[in-house]
Formats: structure tokens, C-alpha cells, sequence
């Protein structure tokens, strides 16, 4: 035993002195040798130095500087920042030059690939303008170590990467344009068999998940976010004893279950959040046991929470959001004590919050929102003392709110909009809260005051509920910080002091719309810094001025303003005071706001005729409403060319002359009403050529002559809204304009559920009549289509085309000179709500086919020359005697006049000539023989069992009938087919 003591200490004592002649020798003598001292400084002077490019530093709480400003000429380059050799040979045989501040191109030539015995290369946070990973990177066959990450490579990485059969640790990640060539990756993943930490999130590796992976026990990290990657993820279970980091979060190809593991595992962070997963989640997941981050959001993940998440004691960070999970939360948080954020926004969950939720005595972040919780907000007794982040939105609590959500010493956001929560608002006693969201609920009472203390306070939205009382602005004194107060759609009232006319110096956006507000407003506030005013549906009678220089939105709309025209601000681009009572003209001024995007002068008594400007002041304007005032004169006349114009409303003033020419032009124009005037003018065919026009009013004018026919091919595509009532056009109705409506043809009711017309700023209204109302419509629904062609003098028969606009609601031919039959096509017209066929001259009988139209409310055929017997079933069994009056040769329900037997003769004609023109005889004469039976006061179970000799015999041959049509038609598709 002591010989081997002997031996341990003279082997020691060699080694000491060996290490001390090394430090000597190091001390006395440059450790760098000549060439890689010139080589660094070579490589110095290939980038520049630009902080900027180490900017995502900042981000992660990393240091950034220039390392290569300490590397002189002259000096050990050993000792150079980022920079460290082999104490023995002198070789450099690492390179630290992440978050440098370098800029510039990595060429193939560099002297950086001069340096063959690198262990370590760590180039990340700088930015290599675009070069590309390149085969000199191949070169380092000692390389244990290369982080490229975040530094600005593209381009297709080299194969040789794959040759390092030595790495350790690969990080590539978040060079967002580079890529893998085909197989490169999976040659990667195949070589580099040493590797525990491979980190390649952002680049583009489109390949299927390597399987090979999940067998590599050495693995320690591997993140593969948002790589494409597609295909499904292996099944079986995963055993990697040493695995701590699995990242898959962005691939949205990705399919498959939840991964199963084992007992034996180091999991601490699992991501696999932004894929295409989906199914349960496995009882497995209690196995996680040193789990600490576990986010599966945005998923397809559904079923329950598993119970055996309660075994997973470490966890700081738990995200399930936005997937598919329903039933009530599963009261597991008793033994998750280091739970530091928990989000479960957006799914199905129900019933009420658990208690356990209370022992989260370290939670930071409490996200519920968009759930389908209930009952009262619990009260935890236990409190909690970091609490910062607290969502409840979008659930169905109710009760009041409880104390604690007012005492919380460290909240700082709070939401609890969109819920049925009642009672008064408390007082807050934590000075950190920056936001709180109470909109859309049922609370009632003052506004505490202990929101105006709340010094930190920046957005505070409490619209939509039932909140009173009266708001001195000087309130606001101390909200110092305050950017968006919204108290829209309440009940409050605003006084304001001359001391506090300059209070929220800060705010940006101000919502106090639909309150009892009146007056005339004089509070100023933000007078450099507020870019949206909300004063719309109250009492204001005039302002003081309009003080805001940097002001994007003004909507003043239902009011009770009165004057002139307020001249908004330059930088406005969004204006409405519609519903007020301003007078006066247009001042030429409004044509310098030449950022207008939106101009709402409607439902005023403004007069005078328009500027000429109005067309072209604004290369941005969108929307150009004038509706309800008393403008005369023409319409102006010159639009810029390669405007943004999608809605002209002039409807119901007293202009006259022509409609312009010039809105050829206007290639984005969707909306053009210029109803209710006086223009007197032949049809606007040239408007025809516009590729995204869908309304159009002409009603109540003075247009004439006939509308005939377009040289355009498929003119008005995009029409769904036609309106040319009460004019004086004549000839027959324009056949070849209503065959090229394909907006009213066909559309997919499915995609278009509550979309409407318009966008962020503005939604368009029309008026329309329909179902005999005149309707304001002040949102236009995307799938509503009607045309209305009523009281001019149009002739001829009504084409059998209009049959295949089968998206119609409303139709309304009335008070025109029309004349023949009804066509039958009309029963292709499965949406028709409201069809008004009234005086006219129309003969025959009302079609069978009528009956199919299960929507339609409003039936009027009055005042023409039909005949015969009114149809039966579905709808027509709820319209009564108005909508046949005027018809003396109509008989049966409603009407009080009874069919004779000549009239209920007549349809079996007619069924067998629709009958030889291909209808199903089994659907046409059910209809006909219930129609037949109240003809003559029998019932349908008389007619099914007492058939008369006549009807048997003609049922009898219509179906030999059926029976050879249907041989000669399979007779001849089968010839075809052979």
C-alpha cells in the first residue's frame, strides 16, 4: 500500500513541475505563434463593426461589444478577447466571437478556415450579410463545438457539415434563410453520431421527422422549431435517459399523438406547441417528473386533462392553449407548488374554476380566457403574492368580483372582459396595475376612485356595461401614464373644470361613445399625443376647437352638432360626423386633409354644391359618404388617376347632370349610390368595365331610354346589388347584363357567414327595398344579392335566365309593362326570400315550381292576368289574399274562389310537358294532387285512396313513360361510355 502512495505522489510532484515550467515559459514568451496572430488580424479587418448586428443580444440579457477592437498588432494573440489556445502547442483552439458586433461576408478564402485545430467556433448574434455555410466549415475536424446561430447565413449549408464526426453540439439555428439540400439533413443525423445538443430552429430542413433521432441515448437537447418539418411523428415510446430539451414547436405538417415515455427520463422542457398533434393526451405524461416547461398550444390536442399531471411537481411553465380540450379542470394543482404561469386560454373548458388553483402560492401568470367556465369567481384565501398577470375574458362567470382580484400587491393586467359579472366595481389597492379590462359585462354604479389613484395605470377599458354617474375630468389628474381610456357604451356623464382641460398628456386613444355626454366639449387633453376620438352617440352640441395635431380618427357621429363644418386636423385620415345637424357648404379647406382615407358628411342639412376637389384631394380615400344632405349641382367631375376609391354614396341630395365619366377610373370603387337625385342620364354601361363594383343605386331619378345591350364581355361580374327602381327606362329588361351576374350565381354561403362589406375602419350600409320595406342594411352582408328593377316601363317577357342567379334574397320586377308567363326557372331561386311581381301584364298560371322556395317571405303577384289554381305547400301555405289580388282568373287558397273542375283538368297538360322536358313525375304530381284534392275539397288520405279513373289512367302513363325515357337514356349514356 505504501509503495502505491509512493508511486501517486512522485507522479504528482512531476506533473507539478512540468505545469510550472509551462506557466513559466508562458509568461516570458509570446504562447501565439506568428502566423495565426497575422491570420486574426486578417480576419479583423474582413468585417466591420455595427452594434446593430448584435442586437437580438439585448434580447436575451447577453452583453454585446466589439471583442476584436482588443486585438493588436504586436501582442499574444492568446490573450486576445474571445480568443483561447492550447497552453502546450500554442494553437487557437477556440473562437468566441458571439454577440461581436460584427458585420460582413464570411468568403471562402477567409483566413477563419485557416485555423484546423478549432475545438470550439461560436459565431452566433452577429450578422454575415448572407453567406453561406460553406465547405470550409468542413474543415475543422477537431471541432467539438459550432454555434452559428442567429447571424444572418443563407443559402443551401454544405454537406461537409455532416463530416465532423466529432461535434457535440451543432447549433445552426435562426438563419432563417438557409437550408439543407435534399437527404442533407437526414446525412447529418446519420454521421454526427456524438451529438447531445442539435439546435436547428428556423432552418428549412423539409423532411419527414428522423425516427434515428429517438434513438440516440447520447442526445441532451435537440430543437427542431419551425423547420417544415411533416409527416407523423413516431408512435412508439420514447427512451432517452439523458434527453432534457425537446423543441418542435412551429411545424405545422407535423401530425401525430402525443409522445409516449418512459419512467426513466430527464425531461425538463418539452415544446411542441404550433403542430398538427392532436388526440389525447397519455396517461404517460405523469412519467415527466423533472419536467419544468411543458407547452402544447395551438394544437389539435382534445379529451380531458390527464389526473396524472399532478405527478409533475417540478413544473414552472404549463401552456395548453388553444386546442381542443373540453370537460371541467381537473383539480391537480395541489402538488404543483412551483407553478410560476399557467395558460389554458381558448379551448372548451367548462364548469367551474377548481380550488386547487389556490395553492399556486408562486403563480405569475393566470390565463383562462376564451373558455367556457361558469359560476362565480372563486375566492383563494391564500392569496397570491406574485400574482402580476391574471386573464378570465371570454367565459360565462358571473357573480361579483371577488376581493382578492383588488388586493393582489403585484397585478399589474387584468381581464375579465366579456363575462356576466354584476354588482359595483371595488376599489383597487395595488399602484402596479398598468391595465384592466372589464368591458362587456353587467356592472353597474360609479367608477371607484381608487382608479384615479392608480398611478401606473395605462390602458383602463370598461365599456359595455351599465356604469353611471358623472366624470369630472380633473378626476384624471394623476393618471400621469395613461394611453386608451375606453368607457364606451355606458351610462356616464362628463363635466369639465378649466384647471383640467390639459389633463392625460399622454393619451393616445380616447372611447367615451354612446353615454349621456353633452354640451359643448372643451377638454383637451393629448393634445400632441391623441390619435383616436370616439365621441360618437351622444349629446355634444359643438366644440371649442379641434386642437390635436397628430390625430388619425375622428368620429363624431349622432351627435348634435351644429354650424359649419368642422375642418379636421391635416393628419386626420378617418372623419364622421354623420347624424348631426351641421349646415352650411364644404369649405375647400377639407381638401387639404390629403391623408383622408374615409369622409362621413352624412344624414346633416349641409348645402351648397360640392368642391371640385372632393374627387382628388386624396390619393388614400376610400370612402366618400354624402348621403341625406341638400347638395346640388353636379358631381365632381376628375378623379386621380390609380385612386383608392371603393365607395361613393351621394344618395338622397339634389344633384343633377350626368353621371362623371371620369369614375372609370376609380378601378377599386365596390360601392356607387347616387339614388334619390336628380341626374338625368342613359345607363351608365361604361361602369361595367370596373372588375370589383357590387352595388349599385340609381333609384329615383331621371334616367331613360333603353338599357340594351354591353360591347363589354361579361360586364357588372361582381354586381350583387342592382337598384334601378323608379326611373324611366324602357324595352325589354336587359337580358344580357342579368346573364353575367356570376357574383349571384353559385356562392358558397358557408365562407361568407357575417362577412361583410368594408374593412377595419368602415362597414358599408345601403338602402334597399325588400319584402315591400324600405330597409337600411348597416352592414352589407357578402352573400346578399337583389335586384330591383320595379316602376319603370320596361316590357316584354321576363327571361327564363334570371332563373340561374339562384344567390338572390330579393327580386322585384313590379310596375312595369311586363308580359307572358311566369318562368318555372323561378324555382331555382332556393335563397329567394321577397318576390314582387306585381302590375304588370302577366298571363298563365303561377308555377308548381314556386312551391320549392321554402325561404320566401313575401310573395306579391297582384294587379296582373294569371289564372288558374294558386299553388299549394311549403310557403305558399302562409301568404294570404294580397298577394294574388288583382287576378280574376285565380282560384283556390287564400282566395275565396274555388277551382271547377276545367281548371284542375288543365295542369295535367302541363305536367306532362314538364314531365317530357326531364321533372320527376313522382314530385310533380304530388304536388298537383294535393293542390287537386282541396280543388275539390277532399283530403290527401281521400286522394291516396279513392284515385279517380281518369287520374289512375293518366299516372299509369306517365310512368310507361318514365319507364322508356329512362331505357332510351341509359341506352345511349351507355353507348357513349362503351
Amino acid at each position: 500500500m505504501s509503495k502505491r502512495l509512493l508511486l501517486y505522489f512522485l507522479f504528482f510532484l512531476s506533473s507539478s513541475q512540468l505545469l510550472s515550467s509551462s506557466f513559466s515559459f508562458s509568461n516570458s514568451t509570446q504562447l501565439c505563434p506568428r502566423h495565426q496572430s497575422l491570420a486574426l488580424l486578417h480576419l479583423k479587418q474582413s468585417f466591420s463593426i455595427n452594434n446593430s448586428s448584435s442586437s437580438d443580444c439585448d434580447y436575451d440579457g447577453v452583453t454585446s461589444y466589439p471583442k476584436i477592437e482588443s486585438w493588436k498588432k504586436g501582442s499574444d494573440c492568446c490573450s486576445w478577447d474571445g480568443v483561447t489556445c492550447d497552453w502546450v502547442t500554442g494553437h487557437v483552439i477556440e473562437l468566441d466571437l458571439s454577440c461581436s458586433w460584427l458585420f460582413g461576408t464570411i468568403h471562402s478564402n477567409t483566413t477563419l478556415f485557416l485555423f484546423l485545430h478549432l475545438q470550439r467556433l461560436n459565431l452566433a448574434f452577429n450578422n454575415f450579410n448572407g453567406s453561406s455555410v460553406s465547405t470550409g466549415f468542413g474543415r475543422f475536424s477537431s471541432l467539438t463545438h459550432l454555434n452559428l446561430s442567429d447571424s444572418g447565413f443563407s443559402g443551401l449549408i454544405s454537406s461537409e457539415i455532416s463530416h465532423l464526426s466529432n461535434l457535440v453540439s451543432l447549433d445552426l439555428s435562426w438563419n432563417s434563410d438557409a437550408e439543407f439540400a435534399p437527404h442533407g439533413f437526414n446525412s447529418l443525423v446519420q454521421n454526427l453520431t456524438k451529438l447531445q445538443k442539435l439546435h436547428l430552429g428556423g432552418i428549412s430542413i423539409s423532411s419527414v421527422f428522423p425516427d434515428s433521432l429517438l434513438n440516440r441515448s447520447s442526445l441532451i437537447s435537440l430543437d427542431l422549431t419551425s423547420c417544415g418539418l411533416h409527416g407523423r411523428f413516431p408512435d412508439h415510446d420514447i427512451h432517452l435517459p439523458k434527453l432534457e430539451v425537446l423543441d418542435l414547436w412551429g411545424n405545422d405538417d407535423l401530425s401525430g399523438n402525443f409522445p409516449r415515455f418512459s419512467e426513466n427520463n430527464s425531461l425538463m422542457e418539452l415544446d411542441l406547441s404550433f403542430t398538427n398533434l392532436s388526440g389525447e393526451i397519455s396517461a404517460s405524461i405523469g412519467n415527466l417528473q423533472s419536467l419544468q416547461t411543458l407547452d402544447l398550444s395551438n394544437c389539435e390536442f382534445s379529451g380531458s386533462i390527464p389526473a396524472s399531471l399532478e405527478n409533475l411537481t417540478q413544473i414552472t411553465s404549463l401552456n395548453l392553449s388553444k386546442n381542443l380540450f373540453s370537460g371541467k379542470i381537473p383539480n391537480v394543482f395541489s402538488n404543483l407548488r412551483n407553478l410560476i404561469s399557467l395558460r389554458l386560454h381558448g379551448n372548451n373548458f367548462s364548469g367551474q374554476l377548481p380550488s386547487s388553483i389556490g395553492n399556486l402560492t408562486n403563480l405569475q401568470a393566470l390565463d383562462l380566457y376564451d373558455n367556457q367556465l361558469e359560476g362565480v369567481i372563486p375566492s383563494f384565501v391564500n392569496g397570491f403574492l406574485s400574482l402580476s398577470y391574471v386573464d378570465l375574458g371570454y367565459n360565462l362567470f358571473n357573480g361579483i368580483i371577488p376581493s382578492w382580484l383588488y388586493t393582489l400587491p403585484s397585478l399589474v393586467v387584468l381581464y375579465l372582459d366579456h363575462n356576466k359579472l354584476t354588482g359595483h366595481i371595488g376599489e383597487f389597492q395595488s399602484d402596479s396595475l398598468e391595465l384592466i379590462y372589464l368591458k362587456m359585462n353587467k356592472l353597474h354604479g360609479p367608477i371607484p376612485s381608487s382608479i384615479f389613484k392608480l398611478v401606473n395605470l395605462r390602458y383602463l377599458h370598461l365599456s359595455s356595461n351599465n356604469l353611471s354617474g358623472v366624470l369630472e375630468t380633473s378626476n384624471f389628474g394623476k393618471l400621469r401614464n395613461l394611453t386608451l381610456l375606453d368607457l364606451s357604451n355606458n351610462m356616464l356623464s362628463l363635466t369639465t373644470s378649466d384647471n383640467s382641460k390639459s389633463m392625460l398628456p399622454y393619451i393616445e386613444s380616447l372611447d367615451l361613445s354612446n353615454n349621456n355626454i353633452s354640451g359643448i366639449w372643451s377638454w383637451n387633453m393629448g393634445k400632441n399625443t391623441l390619435g383616436y376620438l370616439n365621441l360618437s352617440c351622444n349629446s355634444i352640441s359643438g366644440f371649442e376647437m379641434l386642437p390635436w395635431k397628430n390625430i388619425g380618427i375622428i368620429d363624431l357621429h349622432s351627435n348634435l352638432l351644429q354650424g359649419p363644418l368642422p375642418i379636421p386636423p391635416n393628419s386626420t385620415f378617418f372623419f364622421s360626423v354623420s347624424h348631426n345637424k351641421l349646415s352650411g357648404e364644404i369649405s375647400p379647406l377639407t381638401c387639404k386633409v390629403s391623408s383622408m382615407v374615409v369622409l362621413d358628411l352624412s344624414n346633416n342639412n349641409l348645402s351648397g354644391m360640392l368642391p371640385h376637389c372632393l374627387g382628388n384631394f386624396s390619393k388614400d380615400l376610400s370612402v366618400l359618404n354624402l348621403r341625406r344632405n341638400r347638395f346640388h349641382g353636379i358631381i365632381p367631375q376628375t378623379f386621380l388617376k390609380g385612386n383608392a376609391i371603393r365607395n361613393l354614396d351621394f344618395n338622397d341630395n339634389q344633384l343633377e347632370g350626368l353621371v362623371p365619366r371620369s369614375l372609370i377610373i376609380c378601378r377599386k370603387l365596390e360601392v356607387l349610390d347616387l339614388g334619390n337625385n336628380e341626374i338625368n342620364d342613359t345607363f351608365p354601361h361604361w361602369l361595367g368595365t370596373l372588375p370589383k363594383l357590387q352595388v349599385l343605386v340609381l333609384r329615383f331619378n331621371s334616367f331613360h331610354g333603353h338599357i340594351g345591350h354591353s360591347k363589354i364581355k361579361s360586364p357588372f361580374m361582381s354586381l350583387r346589388i342592382i337598384d334601378l327602381a323608379h326611373n324611366d327606362f324602357e324595352g325589354d329588361l336587359p337580358e344580357m347584363y342579368l346573364r353575367s351576374l356570376k357574383a349571384t350565381m353559385n356562392v358558397d354561403e358557408r365562407n361568407m357567414t357575417r362577412k361583410y362589406m368594408g374593412d377595419y375602419y368602415y362597414q358599408d350600409s345601403v338602402m334597399v327595398t325588400i319584402k315591400g320595406l324600405e330597409i337600411e342594411f348597416v352592414k352589407i352582408l357578402k352573400a346578399f344579392a337583389t335586384i330591383d328593377l320595379s316602376s319603370n316601363k320596361f316590357q316584354g317577357e321576363i327571361p327564363e335566365s334570371i332563373g340561374n342567379l339562384n344567390s338572390l334574397r330579393g327580386l322585384n320586377l313590379s310596375h312595369n309593362n311586363l308580359t307572358g308567363h311566369i318562368p318555372s326557372s323561378f324555382g331555382n331561386l332556393k335563397l329567394l326570400e321577397s318576390l314582387d311581381l306585381s302590375s304588370n301584364k302577366l298571363i298563365g298560371r303561377i308555377p308548381q315550381e314556386l312551391t320549392s322556395l321554402t325561404f320566401l317571405e313575401v310573395l306579391n303577384l297582384s294587379q296582373n292576368h294569371l289564372t288558374g289554381f294558386i299553388p299549394r305547400g311549403n310557403q305558399f301555405d302562409t301568404f294570404e289574399n294580397d298577394s294574388y289580388n288583382g287576378n280574376s282568373g285565380l282560384c283556390g287558397f287564400p282566395l275565396s274562389k274555388k277551382c271547377t273542375t276545367d281548371e284542375t283538368l288543365e295542369p295535367s297538360q302541363e305536367v306532362d310537358a314538364e314531365f317530357e322536358g326531364g321533372f320527376d313525375w313522382k314530385i310533380t304530381l304530388m304536388g298537383y294532387g294535393c293542390g287537386l284534392a282541396i280543388g275539390f275539397t277532399l283530403g290527401c288520405l281521400m286522394f291516396s285512396t279513392e284515385k279517380p279513373k281518369w287520374l289512375a289512367t293518366m299516372v299509369e302513363e306517365n310512368i310507361h313513360k318514365k319507364i322508356k325515357r329512362s331505357k332510351r337514356c341509359t341506352y345511349r349514356r351507355g353507348a357513349r361510355r362503351n
